[in-house]
């Protein structure tokens, strides 16, 4: 059987390159996700913020209220 010459260091270098590739995609893929539970943390702090602030205008309406009646 005849085998090229070639075929050895043909085949290291694409092992090497499918290494790189995966390292690349998994590296990549962590960013996504660190993306993403940011992009997470920052939707359920503006919804904090949202709750507080409707907390904070049923207050106002009830002392409203409130100094209406005193009236």
């Amino acid at each position: 059987m005849f085998v090229s010459p070639f075929i050895v260091p043909v085949a290291a270098f694409v092992m090497v390159i499918i290494i790189v590739a995966i390292v690349s995609f998994k590296k990549t893929r962590e960013r996504e996700l660190q993306a993403h539970l940011e992009l997470r943390q920052r939707e359920m702090e503006h919804e904090r913020q949202l709750k507080q602030m409707e907390i904070e205008k049923v207050k106002l309406e009830i002392e409203k209220a409130r100094i209406g009646k005193a009236s």
